[in-house]
This record gives C-alpha cells, structure tokens and sequence, in this order.
C-alpha cells in the first residue's frame, strides 16, 4: 500500500473544509482559497462582532496553511488594521487554537487548547471572532494593546473605531 504525500492528505482536508464553508458558512465571516492554483493560502473577511468597537468593520487576513496541515496549525494574519492584546503589530493572530499542538512549553496553556487535528478553519474563524469581543490580556502579543485595554479602554476603543473606519475604506 502506498501511503499519500502529506501535501495531497492537507489538499484533501482543505477543499472538504472550503466546500462546507461555502455551502454552510458562518454569519459574519468569508474564507476560501485566494486562487485554485494555490490551496494553502486562504483570504478571510471577518465581521467586527456586535457591541464591540470592532462592530460595523470588516477585517481582512490571510491564513496560510503548512504542508502537513492538520497535523500542524495555520498561520492567521491580519491584512486589515488591527489593534488587539492578541494581535502583534504584524497583524499575527496569537490564539491558542493556532499555537502548535502539545504541551506549552510556558506551561500557561493546557494541551487540549492548542492545536489539535480535529480542529477547522471555521472553528479558527469562530475563535478570532470571540477573541475579537474578549481579549485575552494575561496573554498578550501586543502589549501596548493590553495595557490600554486594562488602564485607558476609552482611548484602546478609540484606536480600534479609527480601525473600523479604515477597514470600511473610510
């Protein structure tokens, strides 16, 4: 028996992931393949969640997906203006779903939430969404992000409206 390269097991996961996510997609959020030549790099747009000061924007990233994929996590990636306690300056995602499976080194996180092959992009897409409207600021990747979000959130919503705007074109 011939066993499958890793990168055709990861095609095939990828196009059964994007056909669910075009027949059943998620409120609020659109993803897919940025061409059919290239599978493993995906656009995202993602709505700002209701009563947040992200409301009303629509965000653009990339998710770009390793070759053994779903043995090893995407990495997700604003495009769009982003300032969040768990988005570094670049506009990388840093959210345990995404972080490599195993133990956290850091013993901060527990296994179970890190990567797992089980997970998707639709439940990535759901946890930035929910990660959008609840920062996590004990563990942040922007830390000037955290600290406003802690110390001054009228001038962090400030930052984030201005955002909102820029990602509307405004």
């Amino acid at each position: 028996m011939q066993r499958r390269p890793a990168a055709s097991t990861a095609l095939k996961r990828l196009m059964t992931e994007y056909k669910e996510l075009t027949t059943n997609p998620p409120d609020g959020i659109h993803a897919g393949p940025v061409s059919e030549e290239d599978f493993f790099t995906w656009e995202a747009l993602i709505s700002g969640p209701d009563d947040t000061p992200y409301e009303g924007g629509v965000f653009e990233a990339t998710i770009t997906f390793p070759k053994d994929y779903p043995l090893s996590p995407p990495v997700m990636k604003f495009t769009s203006p982003m300032f969040h306690p768990n988005v570094y300056s670049d506009g990388t995602v840093c959210i345990s779903i995404l972080h490599p499976p195993g133990d956290d080194p850091h013993q901060y996180e527990h296994a179970s939430e890190r990567w797992s092959p089980v997970q998707s992009v639709e439940k990535i897409l759901l946890s930035v969404v929910s990660m959008l409207a609840e920062p996590n600021d004990e563990s942040g990747a922007n830390i000037e992000a955290c600290k406003m979000w802690r110390e001054d959130r009228a001038r962090f919503e400030e930052i984030v409206r201005a955002n909102t705007l820029k990602s509307l074109g405004l």
